[in-house]
């Protein structure tokens, strides 16, 4: 009786953790601000894993040694410039509120370098020259500073992504 107690109680764990995850992300999505972030070069190739991108933020580069960056991980201060673009004001800290232009992103300090969450981006075997040009990560971002990675853009910072699907022919209707 216990240990089909202790099964069901691992499923539901095993089911709802997750569950609860993807709910997370789907309103970061649905509520987040979306912000652009530039990339730093990278190489879009991975023989074990096929064909990736391992995303490396200009923004992360400029700060990496920063003595205020926490251990562990916390938040930076962003602001948008003209272009959409988040460039990096100032560690958050309790006793400087936002202006209104600014917003937090969620970082964690690990191996020495600063992470911001969406560090890969996988795409199509065969794509890598379409993605080879991206120079912005899209980002949804919420007040919290939680994000997630929506796509990548290129240097005039428009959507990159798949070909227009061909249009097909509408059917007649029988006569």
């Amino acid at each position: 009786m216990i240990r089909s107690g202790l099964f069901f109680l691992g499923l539901a764990l095993a089911l709802f953790v997750p569950l609860g995850l993807v709910i997370q992300k789907e309103h970061v999505l649905a509520t987040g601000q979306s912000v652009l972030l530039e990339l730093a070069p990278v190489d879009p190739r991975s023989l074990m894993q096929g064909d990736y991108m391992v995303l490396d933020y200009d923004l992360t580069r400029g700060i990496q040694d920063d003595a205020a960056l926490a251990p562990g991980s916390g938040l930076l201060v962003l602001k948008l410039d003209e272009n959409g673009v988040g460039q990096f004001v100032r560690m958050d800290s309790p006793d400087v509120p936002l202006a209104p232009d600014e917003f937090k992103l969620r970082y964690r300090r690990r191996d020495g370098r600063i992470r911001l969450g969406a560090e890969s981006f996988f795409f199509q075997e065969g794509h890598a020259e379409r993605y080879e040009r991206a120079r912005y990560a899209e980002l949804r971002m919420t007040s919290s500073g939680s994000s997630v990675l929506v796509g990548l853009r290129d240097a005039n910072r428009q959507p990159m992504g798949g070909e227009p699907l061909p249009e097909t022919p509408t059917p007649s209707p029988a006569p």
